[in-house]
């Protein structure tokens, strides 16, 4: 009797044991169906559109021979300039540090000359080993959002006079470039569609749903770089840079993936 009840438990747990294998592997079957049985398609989406923001760096270099002397000067310098800003109805929210370093100069003690019974040398004098701080430069860098394009050219130019010894970059972007990407991510889409559409039909196969989705792209700012500026009239008074914006191009990419019934 005792092995018959054991006999019976034994089967049922291999008849449970059994469900649980079958339904585990029909999963899998499932999935890699899913999976293997695919097929994607890409498409591409193109927007352009004259940029709105002018987006200016540039940099602020004061030298002195103590830290405090190269910050203190640096600090006149950058209120003027921030204050040139203002006065071009550039708004706080556009104007930011990018960056603060202070750095010391090193330099060697002054040349002697070379010792009575030395060798014969290239040079008719010699430096010490050690060097030695001589002072310190204060870097700052600052970010400038231009919103009225106009004044591009007058705010180059007046930047220099306020102060800032570095204009690094002068780049054009579009404000709002989020709206061109989700219309540029429709068109994509629309053209990976309709290649699905149009091969489903000369392959006659029937497309399941959407398994997979992926996206790319690049929204690149127009830049132009200090040296390519006309800055000559810095300072000098002579005729304000040229700065073109030109066109900017946002673009994405993606691929559907389809389940093929």
């Amino acid at each position: 009797m005792k092995n018959y009840k054991y006999l019976v438990w034994a089967g049922t747990a291999a008849l449970v044991m059994l469900i649980i294998f079958l339904a585990a592997a029909t999963k899998q079957i499932k999935n890699t169906a899913t999976t293997t049985n695919t097929i994607s398609f890409s498409g591409e989406g193109k927007i352009s559109a004259v940029p709105d923001v002018a987006v200016i760096s540039f940099s602020i270099l004061t030298e002195a021979t103590t830290s405090k002397k190269a910050q203190d000067d640096n600090s006149v310098k950058s209120k003027q300039v921030v204050d040139f800003l203002k006065s071009q109805d550039i708004d706080d929210k556009d104007i930011k540090t990018a960056g603060y370093n202070v750095y010391p100069q090193y330099g060697y003690d002054k040349p002697l000359p070379v010792p009575l019974g030395s060798e014969v040398q290239s040079y008719p004098s010699y430096y010490p080993g050690n060097q030695k701080i001589i002072g310190y430069q204060v870097n700052q860098s600052y970010e400038a959002k231009v919103r009225d394009l106009e004044k591009v050219s007058a705010v180059l130019d007046g930047l220099v006079k306020a102060g800032a010894n570095q204009v690094n970059n002068l780049g054009f972007k579009i404000d709002d470039e989020e709206k061109l990407k989700d219309q540029a991510r429709e068109m994509a889409i629309n053209d990976a569609k309709e290649k699905a559409n149009k091969l489903r039909k000369q392959l006659g196969i029937l497309l399941g749903k959407i398994v997979n989705y992926q996206e790319g792209g690049y929204y690149p700012p127009v830049y132009l770089k200090a040296e390519a500026m006309d800055t000559g009239g810095y300072g000098g008074g002579g005729p304000l840079p040229e700065v073109p914006t030109g066109e900017n191009e946002v673009v994405v990419n993606v691929t559907i993936t389809y389940q093929i019934k």
